[in-house]
């Protein structure tokens, strides 16, 4: 059996809305549908005509964008959806980040690895 290594440091989200005020695409998939259409209390047409939008490829759904590009569950103050976020925030920094994110994003960085 091979041996696992071991996963990189991680950044610790603030939860300081940075990231959910940046322009971009949050896709949401199936699941994701389901679940933030659940945790709202609503049936998931509805969540899909009110807070979603047609990615530009045509390619499935994103989370719909206020004009200032603040994602719609964003309200300044946080996340209103955020313990059913889709997969894309939940990644944030870690997974994937954009150009000039460590300027916006407060994220707490990984302690250095002590060396002996």
């Amino acid at each position: 059996m091979g041996m696992n290594a071991p996963s990189p440091p991680q950044f610790l989200c603030q939860r300081c809305g940075n990231c959910c005020r940046w322009p971009g695409f949050v896709r949401v998939d199936d699941a994701a549908i389901a679940r933030i259409s659940a945790f709202l209390q609503i049936p998931e047409d509805a969540f899909v005509a009110e807070y979603t939008d047609i990615l530009p490829s045509r390619a499935g759904l994103m989370l719909r964008s206020r004009h200032d590009h603040a994602c719609i569950f964003y309200d300044g103050a946080g996340c209103q959806i955020h313990p059913v976020k889709p997969a894309r925030c939940q990644e944030f920094p870690n997974v994937w980040n954009f150009p000039g994110w460590r300027d916006q994003c407060r994220a707490i960085g990984p302690s250095p690895v002590p060396r002996y």
